[in-house]
């Protein structure tokens, strides 16, 4: 049995996340054709790398990346770093012939963004972006209900990723705030996901115009000190895809009353598709086909108990009947990556798609800037 050799870059609350998915692939997926070895650890506070050492069992832990890059004995580099240190750890990676597993988005530019995709199709090497909102059962059985032309025609479609975590105004400012470590602000951070959902059901987009708000001008930092905000809190966007239809995403971190909600609504001229990824167990399709009949019949929309109902190996454990929660999307992502490492597979979403999510966002950002529709190309 192949032995996959794991090194970590950056263990914040990302590398906390990927480092539960190596660890319980194990019981959630039964005759796995690999083993999992968490071999290095790294980040910039050694202290941090070493108590995740400790605790977690990784080999060794280091605040020098290059020791996991250098090291012949790692097979895959996982990149959990902020926005902007992506691009060199993944080229360093792929000069290392390591495979590579990155957290969203890709880099904090398109131009990075399209030469590190050109390099890894270039490679031999399989890589895979962390956009695991493709990898919940409910928006799995959506792409297939929308392939099987249950919903017909695609008319035009609503998706949100809402966030409260900025509405305080007092609150101290992380990296995601700073346009310097992520590039950009709540549109990169969680509209990167939303955007790269409707191109997974959808498909292309054709032209998009968008608005993006900084809601507090100043923010404070660790010390108090207050800090000039360049990053954007709230994203809204209306798109226009190659399908013909037509719809809005929003990507908000000021609003209130949310936690993590992501929400989707599409309609076409035979059906409708909507869910909730707060309430992830179920999708809710609606059938226009069925015809009217008095007190209304049949006609409504009909929750699909989509739940744990992965296709096999998954579901394994716990029984496919229970509920599933936000940290098994991430599980199912990183499995699949690794059965694709194991295969010679390639996997998606790759570094290609995720530089086409990179080039849709900075073209909201220019039409913004210009206050104009901006065409999507190929």
């Amino acid at each position: 049995m192949r032995e996959l050799k794991i090194g970590i870059v950056g263990f914040g609350f990302m590398g906390k996340m990927h480092t539960y998915g190596y660890k319980t692939i194990p019981l959630y997926y039964s005759n796995l054709p690999f083993k999992i070895k968490l071999v290095g650890i790294c980040d910039a506070v050694l202290s941090t790398a070493v108590n995740a050492k400790e605790t977690l069992g990784f080999e060794y832990a280091t605040d020098n990346p290059d020791e996991l890059f250098n090291n012949p004995e790692i097979d895959i580099i996982d990149i959990c770093t902020p926005n902007l240190y992506h691009k060199e750890g993944i080229l360093k990676a792929l000069n290392a012939g390591k495979h590579i597993y990155c957290d969203k988005p890709l880099a904090t530019s398109y131009e990075d963004a399209k030469e590190i995709a050109n390099l890894a199709d270039s490679s031999n090497v399989i890589t895979q972006m962390a956009l695991q909102y493709r990898s919940y059962p409910v928006t799995m059985r959506a792409k297939e209900m929308i392939e099987e032309g249950k919903l017909g025609k695609i008319l035009s479609f609503r998706a949100n990723y809402l966030h409260s975590g900025s509405v305080d105004p007092d609150k101290p400012i992380g990296w995601k705030q700073d346009k310097k470590f992520g590039g950009g602000g709540v549109l990169f951070d969680l509209g990167s996901h939303v955007i790269d959902l409707m191109y997974y059901l959808l498909g292309e987009y054709s032209s998009v115009i968008a608005d993006t708000e900084v809601i507090y001008k100043q923010r404070p930092d660790r010390t108090g000190k207050m800090i000039d905000i360049e990053a954007d809190d709230a994203a809204f966007l209306i798109a226009k895809m190659k399908n013909g239809s037509t719809g809005t995403i929003e990507a908000s971190k000021i609003s209130t009353g949310v936690n993590d909600e992501m929400r989707f609504e599409i309609h076409g001229d035979k059906g409708a598709l909507r869910a909730n990824l707060m309430d992830p167990n179920w999708l809710e399709f609606y059938d226009n086909t069925v015809p009217d009949e008095p007190l209304g019949g049949v006609k409504g929309y009909t929750k699909i108990e989509c739940v744990q109902r992965f296709r096999k190996p998954g579901g394994d454990f716990p029984s496919s009947k229970f509920a599933i929660g936000w940290t098994r999307a991430h599980v199912h992502s990183l499995y699949h990556f690794l059965d694709c490492v194991c295969e010679n597979k390639k996997a998606s979403p790759s570094f290609a798609e995720a530089a086409y999510v990179q080039y849709v966002m900075e073209k909201a950002y220019e039409s913004d800037d210009l206050n104009q529709w901006v065409k999507i190309n190929s």
